[in-house]
This record gives C-alpha cells, structure tokens and sequence, in this order.
C-alpha cells in the first residue's frame, strides 16, 4: 500500500473544506425578479423548445466555485446552481481540444482523431469534416445558433471556421490563448499575431476590450435582437480562466489578503466570470427568454495548479487523467426541470450534451449513429437513472509510453505502458504515464520555494504502469487496488481493448509555415485553399522541435515547472 508524506495537510483537511457535505453552498447575490419563473407549474411536455445557453469556462479548478467550499466568491454560480442541478459525478476531458470536440460530437476522441494533445495554431488540422456538429443538428431543428470566446478546434482552412460548423455567428478566438485586451497569441519567438474574429474577419476594432466583458456583452446583444418566441442556442465559451492571468484591478483588489499572488489574480478572474455570467442572465429575463431556457454551465478541463487554480481535495491537474484532471464543475439550471434544487450523483460526460441538447430541441438524431454520448435529460431533471455507466477517459498512442509498462503486465492483451483511462460503474483504471499526481491545497501553488510545505506527495509508485481505483468509495484516489483485484484490472483492459479497436488513426500532422501571421496581415487565420488535401492522413510523431524552437515567456515557465517536477520527483522515497 502507498505511502504518503503530509507536510502541511491530512485527510482531517477535508473536514474544514467541507467535502463531507458536497450540498454545501453560500448565500447567493443574485438579484431577485418580482416573480420567480422557477415556481411556476408546467405541463408535462415544453410548449416550445426550449432557448438553450451552454457555458464553458476554461481551466477552472474543481475547487473553485463557492459551492465547493471555496474561498474564491461566485455567487451565481452558486445560485444558479442551488436552483437548478448540482453534477456531481460529471466528466470532462484533462485538456481543451478534447473537451470542445467532445462537446461538439458528441463522439469520444478516438473517434474523431484527436485523442493526441490539442490541435496548436500552425497545424494544419482541425475537427473533421465529416462531422455533424451540435449547431448544425439544431440549425435542422429551427434554432439560430451563436458562439462567443474561444473555438480551438482547428482554423487552417475555411471550412474549419464556428461559421462552416453550424453557427449563424461568430466572436472569439480560434487559438488556444491570447491575451485578454490586445488578443495576441505567440506561438514561438517571432510567431504572433492578432486572434479576435468577427465571423470571418478579423475584428481589429475589439483590441483593448477585456474578453470576459466583451463576451457577455455580445451575449447581451443577441439576446435583444432576437425574438424569444424563436428558439436560439448560445455557445459562451469564456476565454476566462486561462492563463496569462489577467483581470480589471477592482477586481484583484477583493482579493488583497490572499498572499499567494497567482491565486489573487486568478480569484479575480474567477469573480469576474461570475459576475459575466449574472448579467447573461440577467439579460435572458430582461428579454423573455428566462422561463423557456436551459442554462448548462460546465468546466473544460481541471485546473492547473501552477497558475492558481486548485481541484482540491482531488488528485491531479489539468492534462492528467486523475480526477481532477477529469472530474469538472457541471451543473443544469432551468425553469423546465421537474426536479430541482437538488445534487444528482448520476454519471454524466461531456459527450452527452449532445444528444441530450438535440433531444430537447426535438431534433433527429437517426442521421447521426455512433454517437458515444446519452440522453442523460431524465436522470437531470426527474432524477432518473443514467444510462451512462462507463467512460473512455481515452487511449493516447502517441504520448511517451511509460517506462515500466509492458503487455505482459497487461495479461498479454494490453500495453500497460500506453497512456490511457477507462472507468467502469464505479471503477476506474489508467495505464501508462497518467501524468502529475500529487494533491495540492489551495494557496500553496506558485510562492516557491515556501509554500511546497503544504504539497502532499505519493512515496511510491514510480515503477508502476496499472492504477486501480474504486471511484465511488475513494474519489481521491488514495487506495491503489490493483494488486488486490486483478481481476477487475483484467476486466477494464478487455474494455480499453474493445475500444481500441474502433479507434481511428490520430490527427497530428506537423507544423505548416504557410500558418504564420505575417503571411496573413498579422492577424491568425485560415491559410490553406480550398483545394488543398487533408495532410493529416496517418499516425504522425509528436513535434519534437517544438520545444527547441521556443524561447518565450511561457515557454521559459513550462521549463521551470518540469524542472522543480523532476527535483520534486528525486526527493521521493
């Protein structure tokens, strides 16, 4: 059994979080209306379908909402929250192409090619297209569809554009983070451009506007120009709360007591999507959407630690399979749900969205076979079973094979050094390399060295290729099984093997210098013609001259961390 050092934190920790009661939550701010919709009575069925609102934050911690005992303040949220449906059993995937194309799908990513990282600015590749999107299903159900903030999903031709993928409109960014008022994104030394679009255009004329208040904004905007009576989908997909780091200094400044500079400036940013979030909905009721509307909110990734984020009491971070990396803030808030108030443990993905959005908008799902994600509707709103009960967390053949793993400790039908995920009812396996597993409290992320005295550290399992948890019982993931239940292990990796075998080739062609900004008046954006074939076609090696080649600030960051990860590492037992 593991053997763990606590240097500032135990398991009695949990107690003054609050982890033994998960419907905990703070008094809300929100503004009360005169008659709240959510008490009225409703028929059995919708009278129309219904105005449908999904938000999604980027990088924000599991930790950090008020409702899981936070210290940061978000009191819509944990309204919202408390009114409609708490997800408590709700997954997402580790990092943010695999979320955002999962989402869109409603597939896993072993089936749309992206099981492999995230897709970078100078790729030439993006989420197939040969894929029916979630907009495109509503679009055929009469819905107008609309996205704000953040796409990544590809941009190197046209036809990869939010516009060419089902929505009637367009604001945001197509890279992976830019800076919150200029929108620059540096891909490398040398390598910048302007990452704010307009439909297709470049929108020069947003620069200097905080994205997370432009957002909402544009929100705003479409909600009063629109008539309720029409259905409308609203695809939020806040920049906020990725890195740089990056807030209004009103809001920094609630946050002065807190001596943990990343954690301040993130807090901020935190508090300032929440209150985005207030004012869209605040503008569903001021323009009649409110009463016919389903407000999904969820979580792209974990959060990462080294930039303030904290996924507290879980194991892990963002880009890791453990279940901070994977378990996110999820919850449903509706006028239309039968049973509210409440938390729902019922096993929700990411995937499920899908069809669980097109089932609401009465669309045809018969058109699209395949799909890996459920209608999970009844078990949200009438609190019925899920007809989930297993996850692919995924199988990546391209990340560096762990070390010590081989098939023979796979029973001869798995490569345990192959990075990969699975959970079934209430277990969970991981192969390979799960990446960075230590549990780390808030407030003791980035002041180094003297704050690494509250990090609680794994003493053994560096040999190791095969984890097995009971979820259910240790969400924490602190009781390895493995060795006491092989004959579970056997039975998740006979399951990773059926899903392999559907797998597709992955998509992860090498860098295109035609993608540069200059080429493009400074601004990222499509570069490839029409005509030019799709050159992703078979397995591709990671780009191994990346990291050569870049030199920026980030880059110099991400050094620093996988140095003081490697010392950290030695100083094991």
């Amino acid at each position: 059994m593991a053997v763990y050092a606590l240097t500032g934190f135990s398991l009695v920790s949990l107690l003054s979080f609050g982890y033994l009661s998960w419907d905990w939550m703070k008094p809300s701010l929100v503004a009360d209306v005169t008659t709240d919709p959510m008490e009225k009575s409703l028929p059995p069925a919708f009278a129309r379908p219904p105005h449908i609102i999904f938000i999604l934050t980027d990088d924000q911690g599991y930790h950090d909402v008020g409702y899981h005992g936070s210290d940061i303040q978000t009191p819509t949220l944990d309204r919202l929250a408390a009114e409609g449906v708490k997800l408590e059993n709700y997954y997402i995937q580790p990092i943010c192409t695999p979320s955002r194309s999962q989402l869109i799908t409603g597939r896993y990513q072993i089936h749309t090619g992206l099981q492999h990282s995230i897709i970078r600015p100078r790729q030439p590749n993006c989420l197939p297209l040969d894929q029916v999107t979630l907009p495109q299903k509503l679009q055929e159900a009469g819905y107008s569809t609309h996205m704000v903030g953040k796409w990544h999903l590809g941009f190197y031709k046209k036809e990869c554009l939010p516009t060419r993928r089902g929505f009637d409109t367009f604001l945001g960014s197509l890279t992976g983070n830019v800076d919150y008022y200029t929108y620059d994104n540096c891909d490398g030394p040398g390598v910048c451009g302007y990452d704010l679009h307009e439909g297709e255009d470049v929108a020069w004329d947003q620069s200097g506007k905080y994205s997370t208040f432009l957002y909402a904004q544009r929100v705003s905007k479409i909600l009063a120009s629109h008539s309720p009576k029409e259905p409308i989908f609203i695809y939020v997909a806040f920049q906020a709360v990725h890195t740089p780091l990056q807030s209004p200094k009103e809001y920094i400044y609630r946050y002065r007591s807190m001596g943990n500079v990343a954690r301040r400036k993130y807090a901020a940013m935190v508090t300032c999507m929440d209150e985005a979030v207030k004012n869209i909905t605040w503008a569903l009721k001021k323009y009649g959407y409110y009463d016919n509307s389903v407000i999904v909110f969820s979580t792209d990734n974990g959060g990462q630690t080294f930039s303030g984020g904290s996924n507290w009491p879980l194991r892990g971070r963002k880009g890791t399979y453990w279940e901070g990396g994977v378990r996110g803030i999820g919850f449903v808030h509706s006028p239309l749900i039968k049973r509210k108030r409440r938390t729902s443990w019922a096993l929700v993905h990411i995937t499920d969205w899908y069809p669980t959005l097109v089932s609401l908008a009465r669309g045809n799902l018969s058109n699209v076979p395949g799909l890996d994600g459920y209608d999970v509707w009844p078990a949200i709103s009438e609190g019925k079973e899920s007809p989930r009960t297993e996850i692919l967390h995924n199988i990546d053949p391209l990340y560096n094979h762990a070390k010590y793993g081989s098939l023979e400790d796979g029973f001869g039908i798995w490569n345990t050094a192959v990075q990969a995920s699975i959970r079934v009812g209430e277990w969970k396996l991981l192969t390979g390399d799960p990446g960075y597993s230590d549990w780390i409290p808030p407030q003791t992320l980035t002041n180094f060295p003297g704050s690494w005295w509250n990090l609680e550290r794994l003493t053994d399992g560096l040999r190791k290729s095969v984890w097995l948890f009971n979820i259910t019982a240790d969400p924490y993931e602190r009781y390895d099984l493995s060795e006491q239940r092989p004959d579970v292990v056997r039975t998740l990796l006979t399951r990773l093997v059926h899903y392999n075998r559907t797998a597709i080739p992955v998509r992860y062609p090498a860098e295109n210098p035609r993608a540069h900004p200059d080429f493009n008046g400074g601004a990222w954006g499509p570069w490839a013609s029409e005509d030019d074939g799709e050159e992703w076609e078979g397995i591709r090696e990671p780009l191994k001259s990346r990291n050569k080649k870049k030199k920026c600030k980030i880059c110099k960051l991400r050094s620093f961390f996988r140095k003081l990860n490697t010392r950290l590492m030695s100083n094991r037992i």
